[in-house]
Parts: structure tokens; C-alpha cells; sequence
């Protein structure tokens, strides 16, 4: 057992034995990685480019896109780093920041879906009233709330960490999670579940009642309008909400499976998985599910890409001529 005083530094034990293969994870990984953070840079490009996409619920999503980048950043590149070290080893300080990155990202994520649900509520229920109630600076007021509210359910949950005393060094994960971080320090604190358990309301309940609400309303005063376009018109408004939550409780259960009943017979390679599931899928779902599937931006990305084809075709064509 190592001395509390020489504790400067954890190994992630999930890379001790991937050999050979950490070429073929480093390439998997950094292409995921770019695709997620390519693909919800061009959600953002995209609506900060065209003024008719300047409305409340763009510019939410966009905010649910730096949430994606940021949840990924949190986590990718120090996977890519520990592919080809030897040591395997994170500092304190840069442990205690990817647990803040990583833990502010996920009430982040269920605030934003908790604000947009909000953004749909009042368009279709009280569509009157949208422009004076979401305004702009109402939606930038939202913004800040959901990052400062975001933020301080990780410090009042998890601020204790930082000044517990480790008596091991040795995460048997990919990162640094509080979870295993508790059960190396030198005592068990009385804080840890009462913290899990007011993080899961913060984070995960509140937001979700709220999005419930929102989408129930919004669910009533489709069931009053019977034709089949209001039908059609409520389920193509709902679905992306659902499928999103449905992830991201599935995502919370794996995460239960894995730290809470540790499954012995479950290999280690899913053990390693599981914990990340919601960085893998989520972080690329969202601008899919909630951006390119959209009209709007569709036509901007089809617009946008028949003007490239075009401008390469004119200067092809002056190139030749000349």
C-alpha cells in the first residue's frame, strides 16, 4: 500500500493489456473523435452562417453541440495520449479537471434537452406568445443558467474529493470517475451517496420532470387536433426527445451495471465500454438527430454545397477557357 504523501499520480489499469492492438484502437478512437467534433462544429458553422436559422431552438441546439465537443474533449484525447505511454499515468490535477469536464457535461446535456423541450412547449402551445417569451436575450439568459447550474451540481455533489487522501493509485477504468476514486482513499466518506444520490436529482431528475411536463403538454394539444398532419406533426417534434432520453437512460444503466452491482462475469473489455457509452453515442446522435434532421438546415447544408460545386465548376470552366 503506497503512502498517502507519494499519491502525485493514478494508472488507468484499462490499458495494461491491449499489445499490439493500440494502433487499431489509437485510429478507431481519433477518427470517432474527429467525426464527432466535425460534425457538431458544422451544426454550429451552419446556423451561425445563415440568419434564418437564428431562432431560439438553433441556437439551444448549438449550445447542445459545444456540450458534445466539450463531453468528447474531456475524454478522447487523454485515450489517444495513454494508447502509447508506458506508464499509464494521470495526475491529480489533471484527474480532478476531467472529472469536472466530464460531471458538468451531464447535467449540461439533460438541462439543454430540458430547455429545448421548453422552446417546443411555447411554440406549439402558446405560439401567440413565442416571440416575446423566448426572445434572444431570454435564450442567452437560459444558456447561462443551464452551464452555472450545470457547474454547481458538480462542486456541491463532489467538492469533497479533492480533499480526500488516497492510499492507492490504481483506476481499473479508462478515466478518472469518482466511483473509484472514493474506494481508493485511505476512509470511506459518509458524503459519497448522499452525493451520488443529490446528483441524480440535480442532474438527471429535475431536468427530466421538467422534460416530461413540457412534452405531455405539448402531447395534449396534439391528442385535441385529430387530423393526421398535427399527428404526424407531434411525432416527428417528440421522437428525437424520446430517442435522445432513451439513450441516455440506457447509458445510466450501464453505468449503474458497471459501479454499482460490478458484474464479475462481465469481461473486462465491456467493463471498459460501458462506462463511456454515452461519450461514443450520444456525442455523435445529437447532431443527427436533432441538427441535419432538421428541414432548415438541410437546405442550407444542400444550398451551400450546390454553391461550392457551382463556384469549382465557374473556375474550372475560366480555367480552361484561359
Amino acid at each position: 500500500m503506497k503512502s498517502t504523501n507519494t499519491i502525485v499520480s493514478f494508472v488507468l489499469a484499462a490499458y495494461g493489456n491491449i499489445g499490439e492492438l493500440k494502433y487499431l484502437y489509437f485510429s478507431i478512437i481519433l477518427f470517432w473523435y474527429l467525426s464527432i467534433c466535425a460534425a457538431n462544429t458544422l451544426l454550429i458553422v451552419v446556423i451561425h452562417v445563415d440568419r434564418r436559422l437564428h431562432e431560439p431552438m438553433y441556437i439551444l441546439l448549438c449550445n447542445l453541440c459545444v456540450n458534445e465537443i466539450n463531453v468528447s474533449t474531456s475524454l478522447y484525447p487523454l485515450l489517444l495520449s495513454q494508447m502509447f505511454s508506458d506508464s499509464h499515468e494521470v495526475t491529480l490535477p489533471w484527474c480532478f479537471l476531467q472529472m469536472c469536464c466530464m460531471y458538468t457535461s451531464a447535467p449540461a446535456e439533460f438541462c439543454s434537452l430540458a430547455a429545448m423541450a421548453y422552446d417546443r412547449y411555447i411554440a406549439i402551445c402558446h405560439p401567440l406568445h413565442y416571440d416575446v417569451i423566448m426572445n434572444t436575450e431570454r435564450v442567452f439568459v437560459m444558456i447561462l443558467l443551464v452551464w452555472i447550474y450545470s457547474f454547481l451540481s458538480f462542486i456541491l455533489s463532489f467538492s469533497f474529493i479533492f480533499s480526500l487522501k488516497f492510499c492507492a493509485n490504481i483506476i481499473d477504468n479508462a478515466f478518472c470517475d469518482h466511483q473509484l476514486l472514493i474506494k481508493l482513499s485511505c476512509s470511506v466518506s459518509v458524503h459519497s451517496n448522499i452525493s451520488e444520490i443529490f446528483f441524480a436529482i440535480v442532474s438527471i431528475f429535475i431536468p427530466f420532470s421538467l422534460i416530461s411536463v413540457s412534452y405531455m403538454k405539448i402531447l395534449k394539444v396534439f391528442c385535441r387536433k385529430t387530423s393526421k398532419e398535427n399527428k404526424q406533426k407531434a411525432v416527428t417534434t417528440c421522437t428525437p426527445q424520446i430517442v435522445s432520453l432513451s439513450n441516455l437512460f440506457v447509458g445510466s444503466i450501464f453505468y449503474a451495471i458497471d459501479f454499482r452491482l460490478l458484474v464479475s462475469h462481465v469481461p473486462d473489455e465491456v467493463r471498459i465500454i460501458l462506462p463511456v457509452y454515452l461519450v461514443i453515442c450520444q456525442t455523435m446522435l445529437t447532431p443527427f438527430l436533432y441538427g441535419f434532421n432538421l428541414p432548415k438546415i438541410r437546405e442550407t447544408c444542400c444550398t451551400s454545397v450546390f454553391k461550392i460545386i457551382n463556384n469549382n465548376t465557374k473556375i474550372n470552366e475560366h480555367t480552361l477557357n484561359t
